[in-house]
């Protein structure tokens, strides 16, 4: 699945999140304006204080969620690098975005905006609206995939006591050690805490 299309089109708007002077987290809503293999594309205004965090720590998070109720819904999560990369793509913005013409009508309106690209980073997709839920991780550029969640180890032998608190039954003991499906895994812990054998590890 093309996750990076899904969070344009079918997602579009989303929060993103910055930092301040002082380290703290700031969110704004934003939309994607643009995606394709290189990564995802945006637009700022260059008097807004999103643009001076952007401008200051070229990183920003962001996620989105397509609408519905919470077990119909599927998130997309990304995380990365920006990049500015000024007035070029706005035209292009525009033409795939029509509705920014009622906000910026005027091309002396559109002086201050100025596009972002997100260029390097890694995200996640989660789906609740599948039985059992169903995550994915991804990349974007050269960063490389940093595994998360938990793992078992040689230490298991099949016992089976975590099987008893997973929410998602995404244990397969079919072999010993068992294996966590990760495409169905919350990241809950319970199996990390409860293992009498403590087989169990924390990835990332």
């Amino acid at each position: 699945m093309n996750y990076l299309h899904y969070l344009e089109k079918e997602i579009h708007s989303v929060i993103a999140a910055t930092v301040d002077d002082n380290g703290l987290p700031v969110t704004c809503a934003i939309d994607i304006m643009d995606s394709d293999e290189k990564g995802l594309y945006f637009l700022t205004a260059k008097g807004k204080g999103f643009y001076h965090r952007l401008k200051r720590n070229e990183y920003v998070a962001l996620t989105g969620m397509h609408a519905g109720d919470t077990l119909s819904r599927a998130a997309v999560s990304v995380r990365g690098k920006v990049q500015e990369i000024g007035k070029t793509p706005l035209l292009r913005l525009f033409e795939k975005n029509p509705y920014m013409n009622e906000i910026y009508p005027s091309e002396e309106s559109r002086q201050a905006l100025t596009v972002f690209h997100l260029y390097e980073g890694s995200g996640e997709w989660f789906d609740l609206s599948k039985k059992p839920i169903e995550r994915a991780s991804f990349t974007i550029g050269s960063k490389q995939e940093e595994k998360q969640g938990y793992e078992i180890t040689q230490k298991c032998n099949g016992c089976r006591t975590c099987q008893t608190v997973c929410p998602q039954d995404c244990i397969d003991f079919s072999i010993v050690p068992a294996v966590i499906r990760q495409g169905n895994c919350l990241h809950c812990g319970n199996c990390f805490h409860v293992c009498p054998q403590k087989a169990v590890i924390r990835r990332g």
